[in-house]
């Protein structure tokens, strides 16, 4: 078996968890180029796999890539993968797929036009608690579930943002604790319901980070078309950060994740389930060690002519309940799907 040739586009925080990743997969995968727009950082991470390095994107597009990781500031994400598309290189991107419906369309129209794949980075879906919880509500163990909660309390200082040109920006970053830090847990959420959404009402605060103009805390409902009610709070203005907490409650027993491991209980039973697979955490705690699975997933998607299982349609979908949570917040009226994307210029006004 030929190995894939890849390329990874931006060598900062979140790379660490590629490079962890490329040495596990390294059977699949080889690393030809690391592009960032600071050349010391693409050198950096290239120097650890003997390749190229560019400060420039448009340098791989006629180098024979197969796949590119892009690791970018969230409004670029579109940009480049439309042109990695149409050079022929299939794409994996980090959350989120694009920071407006629009973009994400474009994406998707992009890649069924091409027939190259398109994948987004959801890499807590990917973990053995989430699969096994995700079979035994599929299965019927849990019953019909009325109702779901996720609360994320997390710490991100001024620093966070000062020492970044594009976090805490509606025009970059397309928004704050949701679209950056609370997306997992929503995503999670959707994903173990495997349903979508039908109507949602929500509202954005910015009670401390008073230098950015971007939510700090969120709270919603969401209803889905299976009739489970789905309330979320999210702030990252706490001390530290805290287990993400999820949960379910069914007809049979409830059951949910706290921060990477789940849990269920039936019948005043309760049980554990760990990762067993994990070695190290690579990087924050909170970023997980499943990089590697949802990139060997995908890897095997190319490889053996399988479908995306996190693509492009997924990554929309999770996009659309974050940003009908702006737009209620905005509008100050519940938000059925489907509806029409909007640009915001501060918190609560649209632009």
């Amino acid at each position: 078996m030929n190995k894939l040739r890849i390329a990874i586009v931006g060598c900062g925080r979140i790379s660490i968890c590629y490079e962890d990743a490329f040495k596990k997969l390294s059977d699949q995968a080889e690393l030809v180029y690391a592009i960032d727009k600071d050349l010391e950082k693409a050198q950096r991470f290239a120097a650890t796999f003997h390749c190229r390095y560019s400060d420039n994107f448009d340098t791989i597009l006629d180098k024979g890539i197969d796949v590119v990781h892009l690791c970018l500031p969230h409004y670029l994400h579109p940009v480049m993968a439309v042109k990695a598309m149409k050079a022929g290189i299939h794409v994996l991107t980090e959350k989120p797929i694009a920071i407006s419906l629009q973009d994400a369309d474009e994406m998707i129209r992009v890649q069924k036009e091409t027939g190259r794949k398109l994948g987004v980075i959801f890499q807590t879906r990917y973990t053995n608690s989430v699969e096994q919880l995700k079979k035994m509500y599929q299965e019927g163990v849990f019953g019909r579930v009325s109702s779901a909660r996720s609360i994320l309390t997390w710490h991100r200082p001024q620093d966070y943002y000062v020492n970044s040109d594009w976090k805490g920006s509606w025009d970059k970053e397309g928004g704050g604790v949701l679209i950056d830090q609370a997306i997992h847990s929503i995503d999670r959420v959707r994903y173990l319901l495997g349903c979508d959404a039908e109507w949602i009402d929500g509202s954005i605060h910015n009670y401390y980070h008073d230098f950015i103009h971007v939510e700090d805390s969120a709270n919603a409902a969401i209803q889905f078309e299976n009739g489970c009610i789905y309330n979320l709070y999210a702030c990252n203005l706490y001390g530290a950060d805290s287990p993400i907490t999820i949960e379910f409650i069914g007809e049979k027993g409830r059951f949910g994740l706290i921060q990477d491991m789940g849990f269920y209980e039936l019948e005043d039973s309760y049980h554990e389930i760990r990762n067993t697979y994990e070695e190290i955490t690579v990087g924050p705690s909170y970023w997980g060690s499943s990089h590697h699975i949802q990139l060997k997933d995908f890897y095997d998607s190319i490889l053996y002519d399988q479908p995306v299982k996190t693509d492009g349609l997924e990554g929309r979908k999770t996009l659309e309940l974050i940003k009908g949570i702006y737009l209620s917040s905005a509008t100050g009226k519940r938000i059925y799907l489907p509806f029409e994307d909007v640009n915001y210029r501060d918190l609560n006004q649209i632009g």
